[in-house]
């Protein structure tokens, strides 16, 4: 497995995003190993509430939202997934599946001995995320929902997802920072839209980003579907606090929380939020309301409470 890595001076001059990442090695599934990055801000010792992104963004999605969580006494803890953001990015496409995505987390997550989590999920970070809590659940105290879902391939795929899958894989520049611009309701500047291209210098660096959409499940036969659908089952006797906090302007997930509230024990009782005038990244578009969603939502659900 060929890894590269974002050379660091891409990452100078990042407008608000002040945080340096921590580094951390796991095996990478093929006899080596490549390197997680993370930004790891706030008291080590408080619960962490772990934020995690999806396609084709990286931990700088989440600028406006780590310094609340920072100021009510939690710990902010973003990775960049393997392929994005400033951690390793193996080189060719089939080095990538949805379960070595899985696997990868699951590695850094015991390396730094994560517990008490509020898992923050958005995109693939729920596709990811969802696995891990439900994989590991005693390390998950609270879960968010934000824009994502977790598919078995069997609901009916819509001709736009096939056509950005197709897009993806196929367009000779993929600009990052364009589809993260066409999913937002607000309009980016030029260094917001500059910083999440930063990770990418050249195409050679992009294979993680093009393949992400290719590894969703869409038939019950693809690779990912049976373990999502043994996810759905630990989720549907979750019993711990469950929050949802989608997004009024985003036409891929719409609809989602509604399935989430109505089959996850844990959503019962809890004050579900929509998020008024953002899109698909609505991290990026109300990062800081999201903030006040996450503190307020730890504040109401104490550990042991």
């Amino acid at each position: 497995m060929k890894i590269l890595t974002t050379p660091v001076e891409c990452f100078a001059n990042l407008p608000d995003f002040p945080w340096e990442p921590r580094y951390d090695p796991i095996p990478d599934g093929a006899g080596g190993q490549l390197r997680i990055a993370a930004i790891d801000a706030g008291p080590t010792d408080a619960e962490p509430v772990l934020m995690m992104h999806g396609e084709p963004s990286w931990s700088f999605l989440y600028r406006k939202m780590i310094p609340g969580i920072i100021a009510a006494g939690h710990r902010a803890v973003a990775p960049d997934l393997v392929g994005f953001g400033r951690s390793d990015k193996p080189s060719a496409l089939d080095d990538y599946s949805y379960q070595r995505h899985v696997d990868w987390m699951t590695a850094w997550l015991r390396e730094l001995d994560l517990a008490r989590i509020t898992l923050f999920c958005q995109d693939w970070g729920g596709l990811i995320g969802l696995r891990l809590a439900a994989e590991n659940p005693d390390r998950f105290e609270r879960i968010i929902v934000a824009n994502t879902f977790l598919p078995t391939g069997e609901m009916p795929v819509s001709d736009a997802f096939l056509n950005w899958r197709e897009y993806a894989t196929t367009v000779e520049d993929f600009h990052v920072g364009g589809v993260i611009k066409g999913g937002t309701v607000r309009t980016l500047p030029e260094d917001i839209v500059d910083a999440y291209n930063a990770p990418f210098p050249d195409d050679s660096y992009k294979a993680g980003v093009r393949i992400f959409p290719a590894l969703v499940p869409v038939k019950p036969e693809d690779p990912g579907a049976a373990a999502n659908k043994a996810a759905w089952e630990v989720l549907q006797a979750w019993d711990k606090p469950v929050l949802t906090a989608f997004s009024d302007s985003d036409p891929i997930t719409r609809g989602a929380d509604l399935l989430f509230q109505s089959i996850v024990p844990g959503c019962r009782g809890q004050d579900h939020v929509t998020i008024v005038d953002a899109g698909h990244f609505l991290q990026e578009d109300k990062g800081e309301e999201l903030a006040e969603v996450v503190v307020r939502f730890i504040e109401a659900n104490p550990l042991g409470g």
